[in-house]
């Protein structure tokens, strides 16, 4: 494939006439378009040749379509402010699949043995199950299976496939997680133009969003006169997770860090994305870090800083759990009140929906299919019970479409990749590889645990984020120097 290219653009380099033929055709296909379409020609115009060197760069070396997917994985949100039903979630598909087809063409290079892993065979095992459910005889229509496998299962599959073969450097990894960190940042200061814009001159919601909150978000983005800052995520509850996540990862680096003058960088980073994840009231979300940070201090195997944050997070804790310091900030007030579930009413609804679903559920033991509930459920089948309560978790979710023995399946897939990171963590002797991949891990962990009460383990950038790292921190040994 290399070979083909290369000799094909040795001949284009040295014959003019190609580049003024092509020239020609270029400008009469730009007038046209510009005819036709007005602005948005002018932007296909442009979009044109991009389009084709991004092709032509993935078929060449197909990590490159990892990365571009994971940086459009964090604009999907953004679709609310484009005109006309565009659907970014099928052109993100299409690249994966384009990286896919990159990686067969360039599979001379690629690590094949790499596929042996536990993690691997655990994400081909749930694949696996996810479709035998397309066959599931109470589904109340099978063809809205594809519009929740995606997320489900078959993007987790061509990505771990992808990662795991790719020759992925230690460079790359840390690229992406500066990469995340940018646009944990930029996400950030974006929720304060939604919460503080007033206040600087600026206008705190755009038309778009304001389309977004009238055609329904309101009912969950407004609360007692407070909007919860989204940014430019799918909701609030995406927001917060990824602003919580973000959180932990610069914590984990602040820590880890030996230089003072980066170690100041990771703590203004903390306290940026930390307030980001405020702004969104999520209070859930404050489990993404307490789950997450506490594996962080168990995986080290070290007893100092268990002792020191014990000594810092401890009395934090305790100040939100037994006293009311700080009410009069609404975004503290919200935090604090995820410490006492019991007294918040939109967790006891929760409980009531999920004794229904138990009534509902407990001759389904195979669930009512995927694509049953929430979304597609609401487009396809509004009729049926499964798409009138809402499930409000990610497990919850798994729990109506594949039922309690694909629930079951999902969780022993999700503990066996958690335990094979775990072990493949251990042999590590690298410090700074340690650091990455606890990064990867605890995050990893964290989302999982506030996926409890949040659909987000399924929604991009989140699932796409994991999706990836699940493969990176399950083979990290394949960086290790070797002596």
């Amino acid at each position: 494939m290399r070979e083909q290219l290369s000799i094909l653009t040795s001949r284009w380099r040295y014959n003019p006439w190609i580049y003024g033929v092509l020239g020609i055709v270029l400008a009469l296909l730009a007038g046209v378009l510009i005819a036709r379409f007005g602005v948005m020609g002018g932007l296909m115009v442009i979009g044109l040749p991009v389009g084709i060197a991004t092709l032509v760069a993935v078929l060449l070396e197909p990590k490159i379509g990892v990365y571009i997917y994971a940086n459009l994985s964090f604009m999907i949100g953004a679709a609310r402010f484009l005109d006309g039903d565009i659907q970014v979630g099928l052109g993100l598909d299409g690249l994966l699949v384009l990286t896919f087809a990159g990686t067969l063409l360039n599979a001379s290079r690629m690590d094949w043995h790499r596929l042996k892993n536990p993690a691997f065979y655990l994400v081909l095992f749930w694949l696996f199950y996810t479709i035998l459910e397309y066959f599931n005889p109470d589904s109340p229509y099978p063809p809205a299976w594809f519009y929740h496998a995606r997320s489900f299962s078959l993007s987790w599959s061509f990505l771990s496939l992808i990662v795991l073969v790719n020759p992925i450097t230690r460079t790359d990894v840390w690229l992406l997680i500066r990469t995340w960190i940018v646009w944990s940042v930029i996400a950030a200061i974006w929720g304060f133009k939604q919460q503080y814009g007033h206040a600087i001159g600026l206008r705190d919601l755009e038309q778009a969003e304001l389309n977004w909150l009238a055609a329904g978000g309101a009912r969950t983005h407004i609360l007692w006169g407070q909007l919860r800052s989204f940014s430019f995520y799918s909701d609030a509850g995406q927001f917060g997770a990824e602003m919580a996540g973000v959180t932990l990862i610069c914590i984990i680096l602040f820590m880890a860090e030996k230089n003072w003058f980066y170690r100041f960088i990771y703590l203004g980073l903390t306290l940026v994305i930390f307030w980001g994840f405020a702004v969104s009231g999520t209070r859930s979300a404050l489990f993404v870090l307490v789950g997450g940070f506490g594996a962080f201090l168990v995986l080290q195997k070290k007893l100092k800083p268990i002792i020191y944050s014990a000594a810092v997070g401890i009395p934090i804790l305790c100040i939100l759990y037994f006293t009311h310091i700080g009410d009069s900030v609404y975004q503290i007030y919200r935090i604090r009140t995820a410490l006492h579930p019991t007294q918040d009413e939109s967790f006891l609804v929760r409980l009531e929906n999920q004794n229904r679903l138990k009534a509902y559920l407990a001759d389904l033991p195979f669930g009512t299919g995927i694509g049953s509930s929430s979304g597609a459920g609401v487009r396809f089948t509004p009729w049926h019970w499964a798409a009138q309560i809402p499930p409000d978790s990610w497990y919850v979710q798994l729990w109506i479409e594949t039922g309690i023995v694909g629930l079951s399946v999902y969780l022993f897939v999700l503990a066996g990749i958690i335990m094979t990171g775990i072990w493949k963590l251990w042999q590590l002797k690298d410090p700074w590889l340690t650091t990455m991949m606890l990064i990867l891990l605890c995050e990893f962990i964290g989302i999982c645990v506030v996926s409890y009460s949040n659909p987000i383990l399924g929604q991009f950038p989140t699932s796409t984020m994991l999706y990836i790292n699940s493969m990176l921190f399950a083979s990290a040994n394949r960086w290790e120097k070797k002596k």
